[in-house]
């Protein structure tokens, strides 16, 4: 195999935070596949045949109403896994999964994972630290929701999404991110191109530039600091149970 080959050294990080041996055990049962843009992995009620481990691609967990209308709980990119349920002793997805990024990603079979998880090793404290902070994300996240205007929380959504894909330029529709904040298309425009005068970001045939990061987390809400400093808590625990 060569040196690149994400099997050798995983690109996601909870796959790369576990133990040789451990991950090791997980190999044989991972594949790498595409992630493509707007691919449904997970619908509503269905069965969770996989968990998914993204590299850079971007996976949202949206909610969908009686109306049709759409809003992101949260979403998954190279630090998380989408398939929580599957842990969590049930297989049926109660959200849509989404990919809004396209890349590639592991997966694994449903039951397999379930198997790894229920020995009680590593990989067991590291997941259910990973559900902790997904918990986190989604608390925050509603009451973001409720409180703060369109464009600080389209601040913090851009924020994000750089983040978990290491990067300040990514694909991205105005339509789809209308989707995932919940809100009317001419919402999302007025806020962007208020970003985009600021001088902030650009916005071009549905590519996002982020053109000054320090800008965008002041016109941000103070959610966007909250869970990236409770993600990067839970991570140093991690590395310290790790190390023990």
């Amino acid at each position: 195999m060569s040196v690149n080959n994400p099997l050798i050294h995983p690109k996601n990080q909870l796959l790369a935070a576990l133990p040789p041996s451990e991950y090791e055990s997980l190999v044989p049962h991972l594949q790498l596949v595409p992630l493509s843009n707007q691919q449904v992995i997970y619908e509503v009620g269905e069965p969770i045949k996989y968990a998914y481990f993204p590299h850079q691609a971007v996976i949202s967990l949206v909610i969908i109403m009686d109306d049709s209308s759409t809003v992101e709980a949260a979403l998954v990119s190279q630090e998380g896994m989408a398939g929580i349920p599957i842990i969590l002793g049930d297989n049926i997805s109660f959200l849509q999964a989404v990919v809004q990024v396209p890349g590639d990603g592991m997966r694994i079979n449903a039951d397999v994972l379930k198997t790894e998880f229920d020995k009680g090793g590593y990989l067991q404290r590291l997941l259910l630290r990973y559900v902790q902070a997904v918990f986190s994300e989604l608390a925050q996240g509603s009451a973001c929701n409720r409180v703060h205007s369109l464009e600080k929380r389209l601040a913090r959504w851009l924020l994000k999404v750089s983040d978990r894909i290491g990067s300040q330029e990514f694909p991205l529709t105005q339509e789809f991110m209308a989707q995932m904040l919940g809100v009317r298309r001419s919402g999302v425009t007025v806020a962007a191109n208020t970003l985009s005068q600021s001088g902030i970001i650009s916005y071009h045939r549905g590519q996002i530039t982020i053109l000054d990061k320090q800008a965008l987390e002041a016109a941000s809400c103070e959610c966007y600091r909250v869970v990236k400093t409770e993600f990067a808590r839970l991570w140093g625990n991690l590395s310290v149970c790790k190390q023990r």
